[in-house]
């Protein structure tokens, strides 16, 4: 079975109380810890990357984005998913070959406006041509367009995982709008979903609207990995949450050699 056969068959057949968790490397090193860990598959987050980087998140070039996954990949066994962001404007076909170059088997694509367009945190009057005033969140259709493009290049070698930003993007109704931007987006061919933000109240009306696996970010604090996966996630990732975790730890150190 190949690597991107190996991690699309982990989203299915699992049960609620299994869910597939996805660490997420900042880099090789991290990424060979996950791997001796045990984790079957990583995912890498943009925001982490950009961090050990020194940019701030959205703001990674994206040569340095593609080559910082490569790196990830070339130091683990197991399949790896890239998030690139908003695939930094680039054509499908591009898009598609640059990331299949890094050795990556997946990808997270995201659904708000870039930066800057105007979209970003607290800047979200202009949603640009086609997009939602006031939210920043592109118009869904033609997302799912732009989407169905990405899977007609890639046909079977990459696994598609499409956020959904209208929880952190102040949707009027969060939920609904979720579900009808998954079927199109599940329509368009994406393998998975992710309302990222959703609060875990709100997973079981999703899970009952969605067909298809639900990616959720876990938070920390939150519920447990488990109860995500009752709850109705079928795959979990962190974000840049365990980067940060990691730096916390190591400013720690560095208080104490001082």
């Amino acid at each position: 079975m190949s690597a991107v056969e190996t991690f699309r068959a982990l989203h299915h057949g699992r049960s609620p109380a299994d869910p597939l968790v996805l660490p997420g490397p900042w880099d090789a090193a991290s990424a060979r810890v996950f791997e001796e860990a045990g984790f079957p598959a990583l995912a890498t987050p943009s925001a982490g990357v950009a961090a050990s980087l020194g940019y701030e998140d959205g703001r990674t070039p994206a040569e340095e984005m593609f080559a910082a996954v490569a790196r990830i990949v070339r130091s683990v066994s197991v399949p790896v998913s890239a998030d690139i962001e908003g695939g930094y404007g680039m054509a499908p076909k591009e898009l598609v070959e640059r990331l299949l170059a890094t050795g990556a088997v997946g990808c997270n694509l995201e659904e708000s406006e870039p930066a800057d367009s105007g979209s970003g945190a607290g800047a979200a009057a202009g949603a640009g041509a086609g997009g939602r005033a006031g939210t920043g969140l592109k118009d869904a259709a033609r997302h799912a367009d732009w989407l169905a493009e990405v899977r007609a290049v890639a046909g079977e070698e990459v696994v598609l995982n499409a956020r959904i930003d209208t929880f952190i993007r102040g949707a009027a109704d969060p939920v609904g709008e979720a579900i009808e931007r998954a079927r199109l987006y599940v329509d368009a061919g994406a393998d998975c979903v992710y309302p990222i933000g959703a609060p875990a109240e709100v997973l079981p009306r999703l899970r009952a609207g969605i067909e298809g696996p639900v990616n959720v970010g876990a938070p920390p604090g939150g519920p447990s990995l488990r109860e995500w996966g009752e709850l109705g996630a079928t795959r979990i990732t962190f974000g840049p949450g365990l980067q940060r975790r990691a730096t916390a730890a190591l400013r720690e150190i560095a208080d104490q050699l001082r």
